[in-house]
Formats: C-alpha cells, sequence, structure tokens
C-alpha cells in the first residue's frame, strides 16, 4: 500500500479548505443575508399592525428583498471576484435561493393583491425558507440545517392557526422561523467552515 507524503497530505487539505470555502458562500452568507432583514422587517410589520392597525403596515415586509436583494448581489459578486468559480453544490443552492427569494416576493405580492396575505401568506413565506434550509443541509451534509429547517417547517404551519383578528401573531411565528432556518444554521455554518479552515 502506498503511503501517502505530507505534500500530497497538504494538497488534500487545501483543496478540501477550498471546497467548503465555496459551499461557505452560499451557504453562510446568504442565510444571514437574508435571515436578519426577515426577522427586521416582519418584526416592524407586527409592531406597527399591533399599534396602528392600520393597512398600509402589512406591506412593510416588502422591505425584506428591498434590503436582502442588493446585499446578496454584493456579497455574490464579490465572493465570485475571490474564487473566480463555484461548485456544483454552490450553483445548486444558489439556484435554489434564488428561487425561493422570488417565489416568496412572488406570494406576498399576490396574496396581498388577492386579499389572502393576512390568511397564509406566513405560512407560505416560513415554509419556503424552511424547505430551502433543509435542501441546503442535505446538499452540503451539515446536520444542524437539515434538523432547523425541519423545526422551521412545523412552526410554519402552527402559523395558520391564527386566523382573523389573530393573523399579526403569524408574523411572529414567521420571526422564529427566519431565527431558526436562517440566523442560527448560518452562524452554526460559518463557525464550522473557520474550524475547518484553520
Amino acid at each position: 500500500m502506498k503511503s501517502v507524503t505530507e505534500q500530497e497530505l497538504d494538497i488534500i487539505t487545501r483543496t478540501r479548505a477550498e471546497v467548503m470555502s465555496h459551499k461557505e458562500l452560499t451557504g453562510e452568507n446568504l442565510f444571514l443575508v437574508w435571515g436578519y432583514p426577515t426577522a427586521f422587517f416582519l418584526l416592524l410589520e407586527f409592531a406597527a399592525l399591533m399599534l396602528w392597525h392600520q393597512n398600509w403596515c402589512e406591506w412593510l415586509w416588502a422591505g425584506i428583498p428591498l434590503v436582502g436583494a442588493p446585499l446578496m448581489i454584493h456579497f455574490l459578486r464579490k465572493d465570485y471576484k475571490r474564487t473566480h468559480s463555484r461548485t456544483l453544490d454552490a450553483n445548486v443552492i444558489l439556484q435554489m435561493w434564488m428561487f425561493v427569494g422570488l417565489f416568496s416576493c412572488l406570494g406576498g405580492f399576490s396574496m396581498g393583491c388577492a386579499g389572502v396575505f393576512e390568511i397564509c401568506y406566513c405560512a407560505f413565506q416560513g415554509l419556503l425558507v424552511s424547505i430551502g434550509c433543509f435542501v441546503t443541509g442535505v446538499i452540503l451534509r451539515f446536520r444542524p440545517k437539515t434538523h432547523c429547517g425541519l423545526i422551521g417547517a412545523i412552526l410554519s404551519f402552527a402559523a395558520l392557526f391564527f386566523q382573523g383578528e389573530h393573523w399579526p401573531w403569524q408574523l411572529l411565528i414567521t420571526v422564529f422561523v427566519a431565527i431558526i432556518s436562517l440566523i442560527i444554521p448560518g452562524h452554526l455554518f460559518r463557525r464550522y467552515v473557520k474550524k475547518i479552515n484553520n
């Protein structure tokens, strides 16, 4: 059996670190870039609805894509300039999250215009994000993301129980879904990647 030299071990270690850094680009940054604006704007919408009870408060969620999309584009350009390539896993994850973001926005606008926003948007958005988190965890073989996605999906269905005058509480549940499915796994994965790269 052929023994592995120190130089070969070094090449293997650098290659693994590079692959993990490619995974970090779409795993870590996108989770945090979308997690914090989602939690902030939905919490703001909840507080505004509780204070003023005005219809315009229902549209505060639109701040999520207005802040998240430019941040995502900024980080993706910066990361692409640094690496000049992406792995297949990173491309799949990136395209999936673009799909989640696009249909989350389209769903919000169409449900708002159709007058059914209060009924199911929060569950719809929470479920999309949780499925994205779960699938990302499966692709990256990172169990905390898989588990957080599963918990977030269950919480998303719980939001459907708050209807009528209690519907603003759906927003608060969706804030928890954002924290569980985006912010926590984003930070856990960031720590994991730093540990591997060191």
